[in-house]
C-alpha cells in the first residue's frame, strides 16, 4: 500500500424539490440552545468587541450570499502565548492567555498587501499562509502595537508544512489531477486507504513522525507516533468513531504524553449531525477525554478555530457578530474507546409558507463534470492585466458597514500589472469571455462591498454567479434559488466533481473531489477566504457541515 504524503502536494417533481428545500434551510438555521459557551464548564478567557482598537478585533458582518468573516486562526506558541490572526484588521494579536488584565495583549500590524488565512506558531518563529508561507519578523518593543516584515519562504520544513496542513492550508492538486478527479479516474472516498504522513515538533516527544493508516472498517483509523531521536519508540492507538472518520490531525502531545488529536465523524446520512472532536489519548494510548468544538451556523468564516496550550488547555476560538471570544472548553470523560456524539438539544425554525421555486428555469448548455471543473479552473487560473481603469481612484471609496472596501485585496497595489484569477463582484454575473472584454473595455474589476446594492459597472462574479456560470446557466441562480434547482444528496460521501456544498442565503462552493486526507477540496469565489477572487481551498468536510453547508447535485450534468 503506498504512503500518501500530504506535504506534497431523476427529475424531480416541483413539490419534492420545495420540500427538499425547505429541508435543507431547517438544517441550516438549527443551531444548539446552550449558546456559547457550549458547556457550562466552558471558560471564556478573553473577548474582543468587534472594531478596531487595541483590545477589539474585526468581524465584518454578513450579507445575502456572503458568510461573516472575522479572525481567521488562532495558535497556542511554545512560549506559552496566544496569536490570533486579526485579518480584517490586517493584524495579528498576541496575549498571555493566564493574565486576565489587557496589559499582556500586543498588536502586530501586517504589511500592506499581505492578506493571510491562516497562521502557525513553532519553535522556529510566527508564519503566515496566503496560498504560501511567509514568516514573520518583528523588533522586540514594549510599545503595545508595532509592525512585522514578512518574507516567502523559500523552502518550508515539513513542520511547519503540515501544521498548516492540518486545518487544509495546503498546496491544492494539480490542474491535472483535478480533471482526473473529474473523470473519475482518482480515489474515491472508499478507495482512501493509504496511510498519510504528518509531521510534530511535540511539547512531550520532540519532534515526531505521524502515521494515520485507515483501516477496512470506515469508522475507524490506526494513529502511529515515532519519536525521530528513537524510530522503535512507538506510540499505537486506534480511533473509532460513530459513523465514518473524516480527517485526523495531531495536533500535540503534551509534557504528560498526552495525545492531541483533531477528530472528524462524518455520517453517511445528512440528517444526523456530523461531528468534531478534540480527543485527548493517554500515553498508553487509551481515550481518555473529549472536547466537542462548538462549531455553528453563527459561527464566521474561521480557518483555524482550535488549537492545544503547553498546559494541554484547548482553547477555540468563536467569532461573531457580537463578540470575538477565546474560549477554555471544558472535556466530558469519555466511556470506552469509541468517540461518541455528546447530547445537544437543537432549536427548529418554522419557516412558514414563503418558499416556492416557481420561476427557477435557465436555458442550460448541456454539460459534464470533466467541462464543469474546466470551467472552474479557467476563472481561478485566468491571467489578465489590470489597467487604471480597471483598478479605478485610490484611495478606494469605503462601504457601508464595517470597514468594506470595494476593491478585492488581492488586487491592491496591483495597477498596471498582471494579475491571476477572475475577482468577486458582489452581485456580478457572466462567462468568462464576458469577463475579458469587459475588462478590455476598461470597466472596474471586482467589488466586495456585499452590504450595499450591486452595481452594474463592474465586472466579475460572486459565489452563486461562479457556480452557476460553470453549470452552464444562463442567468445568476443565487445561494437561496439553488436549492430549487438540485438535490441535496443524503450522503456527504457521494459528492462528484461539479457539485456543491450549498449554505443558503450565505455562501457556496463548487466541490473538486476528496483529498487524500479525506478533506474536501473546494472552488470558490470569497472575499476572505479567497482575499476577493476565484480561488481553490481545502476544508475539513465536518466543519462545512457543522456551519450549514448542504451537498447538493445540478442533475442536469452528466458523468
Amino acid at each position: 500500500m503506498a504512503m500518501i504524503d500530504r506535504i506534497s502536494p431523476p427529475v424531480e417533481t416541483r413539490r419534492t424539490r420545495r420540500l427538499a428545500l425547505v429541508a435543507s434551510l431547517v438544517a441550516a438555521v438549527t443551531i444548539p440552545l446552550a449558546g456559547l459557551p457550549a458547556h457550562a464548564q466552558d471558560k471564556v478567557v478573553r473577548s474582543f468587541k468587534v472594531g478596531t482598537g487595541l483590545n477589539s478585533a474585526g468581524v465584518l458582518p454578513g450579507g445575502n450570499d456572503e458568510e461573516p468573516s472575522g479572525p481567521s486562526a488562532i495558535y497556542a506558541a511554545p512560549d506559552g502565548k496566544l496569536y490570533v490572526l486579526d485579518q480584517v484588521n490586517g493584524r495579528v494579536i498576541s496575549m498571555d492567555p493566564n493574565s486576565p488584565g489587557t496589559g499582556s495583549v500586543k498588536t502586530l500590524e501586517l504589511p500592506e498587501g499581505l492578506k493571510p488565512t491562516d497562521l502557525v506558531a513553532t519553535s522556529a518563529g510566527l508564519f503566515v499562509w496566503d496560498g504560501q508561507v511567509h514568516a514573520l519578523e518583528a523588533a522586540k518593543s514594549d510599545t503595545p502595537t508595532e509592525k512585522v516584515e514578512a518574507r516567502a519562504v523559500a523552502s518550508v520544513d515539513d513542520v511547519t508544512r503540515s501544521a498548516f496542513a492540518q486545518m487544509g492550508s495546503q498546496a491544492p492538486a494539480s490542474d491535472e489531477e483535478l480533471l482526473d478527479a473529474a473523470a473519475g479516474r482518482s480515489l474515491t472516498p472508499d478507495a482512501l486507504q493509504a496511510p498519510v504522513k504528518q509531521f510534530l515538533s511535540s511539547r512531550g516527544l520532540g519532534a515526531v513522525t505521524i502515521d494515520v493508516i485507515p483501516q477496512k472498517s470506515v469508522k475507524t483509523a490506526v494513529v502511529e507516533l515515532r519519536q525521530q531521536s528513537d524510530p522503535l519508540n512507538v506510540t499505537r492507538f486506534a480511533i473509532e468513531v460513530t459513523d465514518r472518520v473524516g480527517s485526523i490531525e495531531v495536533l500535540e502531545v503534551s509534557a504528560k504524553g498526552e495525545v492531541f488529536v483533531f477528530v472528524e465523524n462524518v455520517p453517511t446520512n445528512t440528517k444526523q449531525k456530523a461531528a468534531t472532536y478534540v480527543a485527548r489519548y493517554t500515553p498508553k494510548g487509551k481515550l481518555d477525554k473529549i472536547y466537542d468544538l462548538p462549531i455553528s451556523p453563527d459561527q464566521a468564516s474561521t480557518r483555524r478555530s482550535v488549537t492545544i496550550s503547553e498546559k494541554g488547555n484547548v482553547f477555540f476560538l468563536k467569532s461573531d457578530t457580537s463578540a470575538v471570544n477565546i474560549v477554555d472548553l471544558a472535556a466530558r470523560p469519555a466511556t470506552g474507546q469509541v468517540l461518541k456524539p455528546a447530547p445537544v438539544k437543537v432549536a427548529s425554525a418554522d419557516l412558514g409558507d414563503d418558499f416556492d421555486d416557481a420561476g427557477l428555469i435557465a436555458a442550460v448548455r448541456p454539460s459534464t463534470r470533466s467541462a464543469v471543473i474546466q470551467i472552474g479552473l479557467a476563472f481561478e487560473a485566468f491571467k489578465w492585466n489590470l489597467t487604471p481603469a480597471n483598478y479605478g481612484a485610490d484611495p478606494d471609496s469605503s462601504c457601508s458597514g464595517f470597514s468594506r472596501i470595494r476593491r478585492p485585496w488581492y488586487l491592491q497595489g496591483k495597477a498596471g500589472q498582471q494579475v491571476r484569477g477572475v475577482p468577486y463582484c458582489w452581485g456580478c454575473f457572466g462567462t468568462l469571455a464576458q469577463f475579458q472584454r469587459k475588462v478590455e473595455r476598461g470597466v472596474l474589476a471586482g467589488n466586495v462591498c456585499t452590504r450595499d446594492d450591486p452595481r452594474r459597472d463592474v465586472a466579475g462574479v460572486d459565489c452563486s454567479a461562479f457556480v452557476s456560470a460553470t453549470w452552464g446557466l444562463s442567468r445568476h441562480f443565487t445561494t437561496r434559488d439553488i436549492p430549487g434547482i438540485t438535490q441535496e444528496l443524503g450522503n456527504p460521501w457521494d459528492l462528484k466533481p461539479g457539485d456543491a456544498l450549498n449554505k443558503a442565503g450565505s455562501h457556496v462552493m463548487l466541490f473538486v473531489r476528496f483529498t487524500p486526507d479525506r478533506k474536501a477540496e473546494v472552488l470558490e469565489a470569497a472575499t476572505g477566504g479567497c482575499n476577493g477572487r476565484v480561488c481553490r481551498n481545502v476544508y475539513p468536510l465536518s466543519t462545512l457541515l457543522a456551519r450549514g453547508y448542504r451537498p447538493v447535485r445540478y442533475p442536469a450534468l452528466t458523468d
